[in-house]
Formats: C-alpha cells, structure tokens, sequence
C-alpha cells in the first residue's frame, strides 16, 4: 500500500492541491490519500473536522482513490507532518504553494526547505491554479557529481512508476564542452541503467542561465514534471529562492517533485 500525505490549511490553494493528488491518484487501488489538517485551539476541532470531510466528500466526488483523514492539534506543522509521514512510512507528501497561505509560508518565509529537509518522503509542489494532466513528459535534474551516493532511485522510481512517463535527464552547467568527460560518461550510465524501465533521454546543457534554460527546457520538452534532488549547495537551492520559484513553478505550472537525497 502506497501512502500519501496532503496537508491543508483550506486555503483555495492547498484544497487545489488535493483535488490535484485525488485525480493524480485515481485508478490507482494501492494507494491511500491521507487528507491532513493541523489546529492550534480545542474549540476548532469540531470545525476543523467538518471542514476536512467535506474536502473528502469533494475529492471522492472527482476521483476514484481510497481517501482517509486525520486532524492533530499543533502549534508546530512541520515536525507534525514530518511525524505523521514517518509514522505512516508514507510515500509522498502533496503539498500546495502560494506566498498568501500558511502552507506557502513554509516554502517562502524563514522555515522555507525545512519540510523537504525533513527527508521523511518526497514532496510534491503543485503550483496555484494548477490542474492535473497525464504525465507524459518528466524531466530529472541531476547535477551528475556523485551520482550513486546522491540519487534516491527507489524513491523517485515509486512515484514515476504511478505515471510511467518518458524520462528525460537534464544537466545544466556552464563548463559543458563538445565531448563529455570519463566522468560525465560513468554517471550517465549508472542512471541509465538505474531508470532503465522509463527509457530515460540524457541532456547535457552548457549555459549561465540555469534557470531560464530550464525553463526553456520545459515549455520546449512539454514537461509535465520536475524531479530535483535536494543538496548542500546545489542547483536546488538556487532553484527555491522566490524569484526562480517563480519562474519554475507560477509560469510553468507544472509540479516539482522533491526528492531527498
């Protein structure tokens, strides 16, 4: 049984967020959605409740996917969630983001990353506004240094496995040179090997722009999908500053999917 996590703050975009997981999930019989609501103050649990099995109703109404919910009183929503998703050794956490909701606030204010820190899943950002669509296209960024140690396969592999999508693996980087180097050779073939199943397309980018490349590289390609890999210094980092969020996921639309190393 797969498990997957959505929290709202009933905000209209974390509520878009798990329409967006109930119809992403549907047929799929082995999974569990879990909807998830934190309340700080015992008179808003009756509230709190209601409001969350009327979003069942709502998802049950648009999607064919097993649906429970859990509501916990808490003044700390990360290590809440992050304990729920441990507790459940859930798959993947759904997550909405908008600079204006509580959930937002978790992306853009001072506890920006912590939840993808947590490391307990991968998470899954979905954009404002936007609406699910097969994923046919998904693009893995890879910063293709160390890749064996660095890259969570099974993970990333749980999740593609319930789209099946053409994978295409993109590295950016402004040192690229016409031929690619022993180095560059090795970590392409143990990511081809290790994606095998989804046929992957490797793409080596030589560039300063980052991230106007990629998102070239996603209107171009028509990527449904992002897969970054968290990391110390790494292209993710700069990718989550609110600028670039901005152009990655506002303009684009497209989810960005987590995956800690």
């Amino acid at each position: 049984m797969i498990t997957v996590i959505v929290p709202t703050d009933f905000s209209e975009t974390a509520n878009n967020a798990a329409l967006y997981a109930g119809k992403m999930l549907t047929g799929n019989y082995d999974v569990e959605l879990i909807l998830y609501h934190i309340y700080e103050k015992d008179n808003q649990v009756e509230n709190a409740e209601k409001t969350l099995n009327d979003l069942k109703d709502l998802l049950s109404q648009q999607s064919i996917v097993k649906i429970e919910t859990k509501c916990d009183k808490s003044d700390d929503f990360i290590d809440s969630l992050d304990r729920l998703a441990r507790h459940h050794s859930a798959q993947l956490i759904v997550m909405g983001i908008s600079s204006k909701s509580k959930l937002g606030q978790v992306f853009f204010g001072s506890n920006t990353l912590k939840i993808v820190q947590k490391n307990a899943c991968p998470v899954m950002i979905i954009p404002p506004e936007a609406q699910f669509s097969d994923k046919k296209n998904v693009a893995l960024i890879s910063d293709f240094k160390d890749v064996e140690k660095t890259t969570p396969v099974t993970p990333i592999k749980n999740i593609l496995k319930l789209f099946n999508p053409s994978l295409h693996i993109v590295n950016v980087d402004s040192e690229h040179y016409v031929s690619l180097t022993e180095e560059y050779l090795a970590q392409r073939s143990y990511l081809q090997e290790s994606f095998q199943e989804f046929s992957p397309e490797f793409y080596f980018i030589r560039t300063y722009d980052v991230h106007d490349t990629i998102h070239t590289f996603v209107q171009d390609k028509k990527i449904d999908m992002l897969v970054t890999i968290p990391r110390h210094h790494s292209l993710f980092s700069n990718l989550f500053k609110i600028s670039n969020t901005k152009k990655l996921v506002y303009e684009s639309s497209i989810p960005i999917l987590a995956a800690h190393e």
